[in-house]
């Protein structure tokens, strides 16, 4: 056995010895391909509604709460799902957000959030940081269905019409600014600016 994880060895630490640049480049080349498949299947596995519903902390609350939206069921058929609004589209964002959402599986392990009671006792906090990463991307999971060039202002609320046509359009806002809770219910929002 151990004459086996020498040679072994040997072959690892001088390849071109054993074998020739041609097969080492296309061996690579291979393993680079199913590597590369393999990481955008997983990717795209954890990219959806089914996989982040499959923890009952999820399902049981914030799921729940989704069903009875507009981002759920509404006249046109459209719906949002929890990647939608919660995972950037684009491919360096969405990467980057999956790192970030890997800190959260701890949550999962240690059950920070494992019984409704524990979920409404962290609601705030997590709401918190879900409103200030979308605060400092400027709101873009929003943005990847609503866009503000083809708002129709004549077919919002004036006051809708007014909060887009201005402190939209300047930059100065955010759609999380003012649509806090527009897919889940509100934890408490004493001190909460606007609310």
């Amino acid at each position: 056995m151990l004459d086996k994880l020498k040679k072994i060895w040997r072959i690892l630490a001088k390849p071109s010895v054993h074998y020739s640049l041609g097969f080492l480049t296309i061996g690579g080349f291979i393993a680079g391909i199913i590597f590369w498949g393999g990481f955008n299947t997983a990717l795209e596995a954890t990219n959806t509604e089914k996989f982040c519903i499959s923890c009952h902390e999820m399902e049981d609350n914030v799921y729940r709460e989704l069903q009875t939206t507009i981002h759920f069921t509404n006249r046109s058929g459209v719906r949002a799902t929890c990647p939608d609004c919660h995972v950037p589209h684009k491919w360096t964002d969405k990467i980057a957000r999956k790192m970030q959402a890997s800190k959260e599986v701890w949550g999962k392990i240690f059950g920070t959030i494992n019984t409704r009671e524990k979920f409404e006792a962290h609601r705030r906090e997590l709401a918190e940081h879900e409103w200030a990463r979308l605060k400092a991307n400027d709101s873009l999971e929003c943005r990847n269905c609503h866009n503000f060039d083809y708002m129709d202002f004549t077919r919002q609320s004036p006051r809708a019409a007014e909060a887009h046509s201005t402190s939209l359009a300047s930059g100065e806002k955010t759609c999380i600014d003012c649509h806090k809770g527009i897919a889940h219910h509100l934890p408490d929002m004493k001190g909460v600016k606007g609310y």
